[in-house]
């Protein structure tokens, strides 16, 4: 049986950017047991103090646009300037078994052998958005390990993008050309929140077909509302492949941090996220004190008997829950 890291242990090995220490805090805080929770909860709040000073990169784009060779060549740019790097790739599972492949590793296998990169694969269990349920607290638990550039990337399935959104300071959209309708091919809520879009595979015959996607997508943009970050989002083309555009796609990012810290958006978007993140925590534990009261289990089954037959409304039957739970 493997020895169970201490509290102490976990802390200064991560600390220490232990990589091997760092997986098994991210299996921690990952966990569902009541035993790990408690101590994920006290892990996170020793590392606290150690985060805040990585930059957050959200990476988004539906199945097939490239996310894992764009993230690799992007990875190899940067950690041959001399950055750290962590990324936390997220696997869909399926709802029928939960299970997940958890494959991205091998497809970025270059980068993961890369003596400063760390790659995470989770699955992202019932979660919406695209993320894993604690993906959150691992950026934390890598930030504190020490990487510069924390990148989430997230499923892309088209489900809500807002969760990936409220735990990044960056968000990058990745979209194909030539692909069909293009504006159509996409959820307008999601071109709303990127901060850089990003055409991928423009190289060889698809070239042309680039050029006119980066003309129709940037007026696209042109017709939302001014972002509360004051930034105007651009639209690029690259080419992991050919490592053409990698370098651009990096000065935008910089060159958004510059301008969102310069006008207070970068520090005031951070607090709100934190806020978030309370609430999350607070509406996790409260369901947990729902299920586990013995008290009100026999009402929850009444309840959902009552839901399921369609006799009782869910918004009633959320009512009598909470009304009796208030009582208990």
């Amino acid at each position: 049986m493997k020895k169970r890291l201490t509290l102490k242990e976990l802390t200064s090995g991560i600390l220490a950017g232990n990589r091997v220490t760092l997986s098994k805090a991210i299996t921690l805080v990952e966990s569902v047991l009541p035993e790990d929770e408690e101590m994920a909860a006290a892990l996170l709040e020793a590392i606290l103090p150690h985060t805040g000073k990585a930059l957050r990169i959200g990476i988004t784009g539906v199945p097939g646009v490239g996310k894992s060779t764009f993230i690799e060549a992007f990875g190899n740019y940067l950690t041959s300037n001399d950055k750290k790097l962590a990324v936390l790739t997220i696997d869909p599972s399926s709802q029928l078994t939960h299970g997940s492949i958890l494959g991205d590793k091998t497809r970025m296998e270059s980068l993961s052998k890369n003596p400063n990169a760390y790659i995470r694969p989770s699955a992202s269990g019932s979660t919406l958005g695209g993320v894993a349920h604690k993906t959150r607290e691992a950026a934390l638990l890598c930030e504190a390990a020490g990487f510069d550039i924390i990148i989430i990337e997230t499923v892309g399935t088209g489900q809500s993008e807002t969760a990936v959104k409220n735990m990044v300071d960056f968000f990058l959209l990745l979209m194909l050309a030539g692909a069909g309708d293009e504006l159509q091919g996409i959820k307008k809520g999601i071109m709303e929140m990127a901060d850089v879009l990003v055409i991928t595979k423009a190289d060889g015959e698809n070239k042309k077909k680039a050029a006119m996607a980066v003309a129709d997508y940037t007026h696209a943009l042109h017709l939302f509302q001014p972002p509360a970050s004051g930034w105007t989002a651009k639209v690029m083309t690259c080419s992991a492949l050919e490592n053409e555009g990698i370098a651009e796609v990096w000065n935008a990012i910089v060159q958004f941090e510059t301008h969102t810290k310069l006008n207070g958006f970068f520090l005031q978007n951070r607090k709100e996220q934190n806020k978030t993140w309370l609430y999350e925590c607070f509406n996790h534990l409260l369901q947990q004190e729902i299920k586990s009261s013995q008290a009100l289990g026999e009402l929850i089954n009444a309840l959902e008997k009552k839901v399921e037959s369609g006799s009782m409304s869910a918004y009633q039957a959320a009512k009598d829950m909470l009304k009796n739970f208030k009582k208990i």
